[in-house]
Parts: C-alpha cells; sequence; structure tokens
C-alpha cells in the first residue's frame, strides 16, 4: 500500500519552518519520490537514493520527513558520517547499534573482518516483510571503511528490499574526493534517484519572513534562499535587525540561556558527531536537564540514546564562538572522558587530543587509531593517523618510529599516494641502516622497490631491488630472500629481460617451496609465466595459471587477482579475447568480493581495452575512467583508451591525455606502457596526415621492441613506420599487423575479424585497392561512428574516380537528436541498411541478444513501430549517410 501523508506539526518555529519546507520550500515531490521508492523496495525493487545540496539546503529536514510518508511497519536506520579531523571508522553504521540486530552490531563494533560487516549489513536490509530505508548522511565525510561498505551494498541494492538513501554536499566534492568513486558506482545502478535540492525562491523568502514580520529581500540577500540560513535568520528575528552571518544568528538564538545551557551547549559543540548518553553524562556534570531551554529553542535535538544538533551548521557555530583557550579546555574534558570509558574508538581519542594540544595522548593512542582503521579497510584514514603521530617523532625511539615510518609508507601506497609512500620508505630504510637490523632493511628495500615502481620510477625500483637481495642473500631467512629475488623476477618480467625474469624467478620458486610460503610461490610462479608466455613461448601460460590455482587455493586474493590481470593482459596484446572474456567476469568477480579496489580498477581498464577492441566506444570510456585517478600504472592505459576513442571519433582532447600518458609511459621504461602510447600518438598523426610526428612518436620504440618476437607492439609500431614508407623488418611475424605491413590486406582483414575487431577490419579492407571494397569498409565506418578514417576513405575514393561517395553523417547528427547512444547510432544505420539482426551482431561483433535490446531501444526512442518506420524518421533527422549525386 502506498504510504499516506501524516498530519505535519504545527506549534512554535519549528511546526512553522516544517510546514514551509514540505510545501514551499518545494519537497512535496522528493518526499514522495523517497516514499514510493520504499514502498518499491518492499517488492523487491531496492535503489539508491541520492540525495544532495550545499550545506543548510534541507537535507537533514528531509529525512526527518521521511518517517511520516512511510507505511508504520516500515524500518527506517540511520547514520550520521562526521567532520573529525580523522574519521571513525565505520562510524554511520556503529550509530546503527541498538536499533539493528546482534550480528550487525558486533560487526560494525569489532569492526576487523570487513566481510562479516558487509553480510551482516546486507542480512540486515534483507529482512523481510517490511521494507528497510537505510540513510546514510553526509556521505561526504565518510571514512574509506564506510564508502567500501556503501560500495559492496550499492551493487546489492536491486537484489535486497530495501532503499539506501546517500545525501552528501556536491559542492564539497573537488576531483579527487573520495566520494566521487562511489557516486560513479552508483551512477550505474539499476535503480537511482536523484533528489538535487534547491534553493529558496524569493517568494518562498517572503512567506517565512512575513510571520517574524522581516524585509524580505533583506532575508534573501543575507541568506541566497539557503533554508537553514533563512530559518536561522527568522528564529532570531523579530523587530530587530538581520544578522549579517548565521554565527550571528545562532548566538542570537543562544542569547537569554542561563549560563550552565551555554556551557553545556559549548562542551558538546567541540565533539563533531551526535554525543551518545554515556559520554554526555560524562560531559553534564548536571545531567541532560540543564539542555532542556536549548532544546525547547530548536538548537537540539534530544533523545534517550543521545543528544546532536539540530545541524551540523549550528553546531559549528557555536564551536567556532568559543575562545580558543576555552576550546582547548573543553577538548581536554571530552578527551579525559573518553580515556576513562573502556572501548572508547581511539580516533575519537586521538581527534580531541590534537584539538587540545595533548601530545602525549597523540603519541599513545595514533598508532592504535590507525590499526583499527586498517583493519577496517579504512586506509586513507589509517594513513591519515600515522602521519599525525609521524609529526610528534621525536616521542618515539628509532625501532618504533622505522615501525610507525614501514607502516606509514604501505597505507600511503595503497591508497596511491606515492610521493607520501617514497619519502616514508626511504626514511623507514635509513633507520634500519643505523640500528643495523639487517632483516628488517632488506624486507623494507623490498618495500621501497615496489613503491618506488607503483609511482613509476624504473631506475629506483631496481636499485632498492638489487640491495635488497645484496643484503637478504647471507641473512639467514629464506622466506624474505625469496620474495625480494621474486621482485627482481618481477621487475625484469615488466621491462621485458625475459630471460633473466626466468632465472630469478626459478631461484624464487625453490626458495618458496622450501619455506612452504604459498603467497610467495604464487608471487613467483607468476613472474616466471608471465616472462615466458610474453616471450614467446605458450607454455608459460601454463605457470601462470599455476600461479592463480596457489593463490586461489591459499586464500591469496592479491595474489590471485595479480595473476588474473597477466592473464588477461597478455591474452588482450595476443587478440585472445574470447579466452580473456572467460577470465574477466571471474577476476572482477574476486577483486569485487574481496574490496581489491586497486585490482579492481585495473580490471576495469583491460575490459576498456577489450571495448575497445570491439570498438564499443562508449563502454571502453566508462570502464577507461576508473583508472584515471588511481596509480600510475594503471593511469597511463588509461588515457591511452580514451585518446585512441577520441582519436577514431573525432572527439578533441586526444592530444593532451596522450602527452600525459607518454610522460608517464616514458618514466616506467617499459613496453608494455611506452608501446601502446606510441601506436596511439602514431595512430593520431597519421589520420592528420603528420608523417614526421608518426615517425617520431614510433621509430625509437618499435627499436627496442623489433628485437622481441614475442611482443605485438613490434608488429604495431612496424605497421605504422610502413605507413609512412619506411622499412621495417615483419616477414617472420604473422600478426594481422605485420600481414597488412607486408601489403596482405585481405589476409589481416579476415584474422581482424575473426578476432572481434570491427575498426580494425574496417581499416585494412579500406587499403584494398579497389573501390568496391573501400566502400564496404566506409559502410563500417560510417556505422562506427570513426569519422577521421572515414573522412581519409572518401578521399582516396574521389581520387579514385567514384562519383557517388556517401558524405556520411551531416553535422548535426553529431548532436543526435533522437538522444541515442552511440551505440545505439551504430545499430540504428545497420539497421537502415536492411541487415538483420543476427547480420548487425556479426558486424558490430556482440551477441544476437544484445542487438536486440538495443533495436527495441533503438524503435523506442525514435518513437517507430517497424524497423521501415525507424529507417524513415532515422533519415529525416539526418541520422543517415547521405549519397552524393
Amino acid at each position: 500500500t502506498r504510504p499516506r501523508p501524516r498530519a505535519v506539526p504545527s506549534s512554535g518555529v519549528g511546526g512553522r519552518i516544517e510546514r514551509v519546507d514540505r510545501g514551499i520550500l518545494e519537497r512535496e515531490a522528493e518526499l514522495t519520490r523517497l516514499a514510493e521508492a520504499a514502498g518499491e523496495a518492499a517488492d523487491g525493487a531496492g535503489s539508491v537514493a541520492l540525495v544532495f545540496g550545499e550545506a543548510g539546503i534541507g537535507k537533514s529536514s528531509l529525512v526527518r520527513a521521511l518517517p511520516e510518508r512511510l507505511p508504520e511497519e516500515a524500518r527506517i536506520l540511520v547514520g550520521q558520517c562526521d567532520d573529525l579531523a580523522t574519521r571513525r571508522p565505520l562510524g554511520p553504521f556503529r550509530d546503527l547499534v541498538g536499533s539493528v540486530g546482534a550480528e550487525l552490531a558486533r560487526a560494525v563494533t569489532e569492526g576487523g573482518d570487513r566481510p562479516r560487516v558487509y553480510e551482516a549489513l546486507r542480512a540486515e536490509l534483507a529482512v523481510t516483510p517490511h521494507p528497510a530505508v537505510l540513510v546514510v548522511e553526509d556521505v561526504h565525510w565518510a571514512d574509506e571503511a564506510s564508502l567500501d561498505a556503501l560500495r559492496f551494498l550499492v551493487r546489492r541494492m536491486e537484489r535486497l528490499p530495501a532503499l539506501l538513501v546517500l545525501t552528501y554536499r556536491d559542492d564539497e566534492l573537488g576531483r579527487g574526493h573520495p566520494l566521487r568513486h562511489l557516486l560513479g558506482q552508483v551512477s550505474r545502478a539499476p535503480r537511482v534517484h536523484r533528489l538535487p535540492l534547491a534553493r529558496l525562491s524569493l517568494d518562498a523568502v517572503r512567506t517565512l519572513s512575513a510571520t517574524a514580520e522581516l524585509d524580505a529581500a533583506q532575508v534573501y540577500e543575507v541568506t541566497s534562499g539557503n533554508p537553514f540560513f533563512v530559518a536561522e535568520v527568522v528564529a532570531a528575528g523579530g523587530t530587530g535587525g538581520v544578522p549579517p552571518t548565521v554565527v550571528d544568528a545562532v548566538l542570537a538564538r543562544m542569547r537569554g540561556l542561563d549560563a550552565a545551557t551555554v556551557d553545556a551547549l559549548e562542551q558538546l559543540a567541540v565533539v563533531p558527531s551526535a554525543v551518545e548518553r554515556p559520554l554526555v553524562d560524562a560531559l553534564l556534570t548536571d545531567g541532560v536537564t540543564v539542555l532542556a531551554e536549548a532544546e525547547q529553542r530548536g538548537l537540539l535535538a534530544v533523545t534517550p540514546e543521545r543528544v546532536a544538533f539540530r545541524h551540523e551548521l549550528i553546531r559549528r557555530a557555536v564551536a567556532d564562538s568559543v575562545p580558543t583557550a576555552r576550546r582547548i579546555d573543553l577538548n581536554r574534558t571530552v578527551l579525559a572522558a573518553l580515556v576513562a570509558r573502556p572501548g572508547s574508538d581511539a580516533a575519537r581519542i586521538v581527534h580531541h587530543a590534537a584539538q587540545a594540544g595533548d601530545e602525549d595522548a597523540i603519541a599513545r593512542y595514533g598508532p592504535d587509531a590507525a590499526r583499527d582503521a586498517a583493519s577496517a579497510g579504512a586506509h586513507r584514514e589509517a594513513a591519515a593517523q600515522l602521519r599525525l603521530v609521524l609529526r610528534r617523532r621525536r616521542r618515539h625511539g628509532p625501532a618504533d618510529l622505522a615501525g610507525l615510518l614501514e607502516r606509514y609508507a604501505i597505507e600511503s601506497y595503497t591508497i596511491a599516494d606515492s610521493a607520501a609512500a617514497v619519502t616514508a620508505q626511504r626514511e623507514a630504510v635509513a633507520l634500519r641502516r643505523s640500528l643495523g637490523d639487517i632483516l628488517a632493511l632488506g624486507a623494507d628495500l623490498r618495500w621501497l622497490s615496489r613503491i618506488h615502481w607503483w609511482a613509476g620510477d624504473a631506475d629506483e625500483a631496481q636499485d632498492a631491488a638489487h640491495e635488497a637481495v645484496t643484503v637478504l642473500e647471507h641473512a639467514g631467512d629464506d622466506r624474505l630472500l625469496a620474495l625480494a629475488v621474486s621482485n627482481i623476477a618481477q621487475l625484469r618480467m615488466l621491462s621485458d629481460r625475459y630471460p633473466e625474469a626466468v632465472d630469478h624467478a626459478e631461484r624464487a620458486i625453490v626458495l618458496a617451496r622450501k619455506t612452504e610460503d604459498q603467497a610467495i610461490l604464487a608471487h613467483a610462479l607468476n613472474n616466471l609465466g608471465t616472462a615466458r608466455w610474453r616471450g614467446g613461448d605458450p607454455d608459460g601460460r601454463k605457470q601462470l595459471e599455476e600461479s592463480l590455482e596457489v593463490a586461489l587455493a591459499a586464500g591469496e586474493v592479491e595474489h590471485a587477482c595479480r595473476s588474473y590481470a597477466n592473464i588477461i593482459w597478455t591474452l588482450l596484446d595476443n587478440l585472445q579475447y574470447s579466452e580473456a572474456d572467460r577470465y574477466l567476469p571471474p577476476a572482477m568477480d574476486l577483486a569485487d568480493r574481496a574490496e581489491h579496489l586497486g585490482f579492481l580498477t585495473y580490471l576495469h581498464v583491460e575490459l576498456a581495452i577489450r571495448r575497445l577492441a570491439a570498438a564499443d566506444w562508449e563502454d571502453a570510456e566508462r570502464h577507461a575512467e576508473f583508472g584515471i585517478h588511481d596509480f600510475l600504472p594503471a593511469r597511463c592505459p588509461a588515457l591511452t583508451v580514451l585518446a585512441r576513442v577520441r582519436t577514431r571519433r573525432g572527439h578533441p582532447g586526444a592530444a593532451e591525455l596522450l602527452a600525459e600518458a607518454h610522460e608517464i609511459a616514458v618514466r616506467t621504461r617499459e613496453l608494455q606502457r611506452t608501446g601502446p602510447v606510441a601506436a596511439a600518438l602514431a595512430e593520431a598523426a597519421w589520420l592528420r596526415g603528420d608523417d614526421a610526428a608518426l615517425i617520431e612518436a614510433v621509430a625509437p620504440v618499435y627499436a627496442q621492441a623489433r628485437d622481441l618476437a614475442g611482443i605485438p607492439y613490434r608488429a604495431e609500431l612496424g605497421y605504422w613506420l610502413s605507413r609512412v614508407g619506411q622499412p621495417v623488418d615483419l616477414e617472420d611475424c604473422d600478426h594481422p599487423y605485420a600481414l597488412q605491413a607486408r601489403g596482405h590486406w585481405r589476409e589481416a582483414a579476415a584474422r581482424w575479424q575473426e578476432a572481434g575487431c570491427p575498426y580494425e577490419h574496417a581499416a585494412a579492407v579500406a587499403e584494398s585497392p579497389h573501390p568496391a571494397d573501400k566502400l564496404a569498409a566506409l559502410a563500417e565506418l560510417d556505422a562506427l561512428g570513426a569519422e577521421p578514417l572515414a573522412r581519409r576513405v572518401r578521399s582516396e575514393l574521389r581520387r579514385l574516380g567514384v562519383r557517388r561517395v556517401p558524405r556520411g553523417p551531416l553535422a548535426a547528427t553529431r548532436g543526435n537528436p533522437a538522444g541515442l547512444t552511440e551505440r545505439q547510432l551504430q545499430v540504428m544505420r545497420l539497421l537502415a541498411e536492411g541487415l538483420t539482426n543476427a547480420e548487425i551482431a556479426d558486424r558490430l561483433v556482440v551477441s544476437v541478444r544484445t542487438v536486440d535490446n538495443h533495436v527495441r531501444a533503438v524503435l523506442e526512442k525514435l518513437d517507430a513501430p517497424t524497423r521501415r518506420h525507424a529507417a524513415v524518421r532515422a533519415a529525416e533527422l539526418g541520422l543517415l549517410p547521405e549519397r552524393d549525386t
């Protein structure tokens, strides 16, 4: 049954503002959408709702009004993210304790077992028959562990009888804000409700101001229509002047309060979250009764479980009004109360210790806070805690300091803060040298090598790797030596020095088997198999697959993900796309379930490469965007994919993307980076007719690749040089690009078609000297939206004397007045040629079922009952190629 609106409070200023919020503030539509989404969730159609806007826009008011629109039996769970200097791990889910089942309460309280937390959350929301509405407020302040938990839920909401409501300030999300990754994931969820909240109009402010007899224009000018600012000004006003700031408005509302009440408000204001009842009792010697008058004035919301300011801006206004000396003292009081309470969050203790300037408390509790955050998967928070501790490094002895630096380096490495990771690990190495701790020094040097590689610094990675082996060679720890030797093998493999990689990997395998360390064994087998396979020995695939099996059997998810990534990358390089398609789903599922977001990002980039090969431009871009904000090894190929898509579609911006990708690739000195970038630069240069730029980009990289028979980049780079008349030797290679370089376009086209690469197939056919073949290629390129290459083919046809050359889509077509996606546009053009769904599927290298779905979408968007009508409508809209007369 659809929920019915309930009565709205009508007494007092709060009731008056509530009515305006729901009426004049035009929140009725948003409330109705949320209530309907909750009703659909009860029927198994779970969804996510995003409620966003600037601070004070009414997000919390909307959430508070929601329960009145839900059925009586509905459950609403509300968690709050806090503006702590360092976030509480799983903070909003800890707020649910007391309102949820025992398993979830225990899981979030203990916090270390992330899968347990996720499954407990899923189970809590899966309870039927009553729908659950989980609200997480102020997600822009969420800790990393909470964001990970929300990612887990978002991917499963469509299968849960629940509604997930996320509120956040969209104007505070910079380019690198952690919330952006979650919002990108939400955007791809099947059912998403977006509720942007707007400011008040002058008419709404006039209605609010009328009851207090205020100048509405002045109120509007001061507040810019922000609902919270307006409400505060109205509540503080009367016959006096309008306060110039919200702080003044809050202080005006506090005027006349008893001194004890003001003291209590100031004490609570330094706690950046709702204050739980035990802490309230510890902080307020006179008990909660001292808060009664503040509650009546709308400053606080008091429940038996906790006390919270009615709005975060009220809390900030009160806290900011307190002199610094008193604020320090208030934080000391909170710190003492938290330290005296067993089980207090270390993160909260450290926050108040920092605010109080208690260096000893930061040094004592900071490492524990970092450990709690890391165990909960909140690596950004762990790094922040360690950063705070390390500012007081004089309070720690050399050995303890080295350990803290190591932890900070690893946390920074995990969150892709490469500069901080390198600096910290270098300091740790220097300390271990001074301490003479050989084993710890060797382990730290191995980590330093890995961190340098992560940062894209090839030379430093190699130097640290060599020294790690030298230090550990006779140190008596075969396990550490095995990992250091395997690290050398990995670097040799990545830099295409395959025989050396094989030698080091085989030695590491012997040591790993001797110490019975399955993780290192999987690592070494990975390096051995990848080096042999990419070096031209197909039997290397067996060792790489063995590496995967060992890692999976041992529960070593990270090593399994790395094995998957190397298998898939090599299959993609070898044009074995159908094989890659077998590995991608289980690989991404494993990384997804284990929340290994770094590997999940890398796998998304590999999927982007796969979709680029299939000429599915939009999907390629969507997956590549996962990698552009992450560590450099993923960023480089992600930028390369995005650039090639833009190059092939004739969209601007490819040059800037390739410039950055080239800069990253050169630093790595790895052909797996420099090869694709050089090929992309060559393609772009050839399409614009710049032979000199093509040679400049390709010649040095081809010189590096030409002696490596197993490297696919050799064929592609050699092909581009052949296009501008440069001599290349590819006689020993059967790669389709090598066939094209030797003039065997027909055989190459067949290979491309077999591999499932429609763009490359069309490009190969376009190299035919026969006009009929070029016209066929042109039709394919037009269907794909590959305008730059299509223009070249048209020019070639005209030079051959062909009079009726298809003009291609009009300029207006690019605006796509029908709202078709790029893939739907491709399907529609082939449909208009009279191709069946099966023929379209064959042309685009997708399944017939996929084409069926696209055809239905095309007919719907064009409002066409039949395929013939769709073709006519498309021609009317200028979406079809035209022919010269």
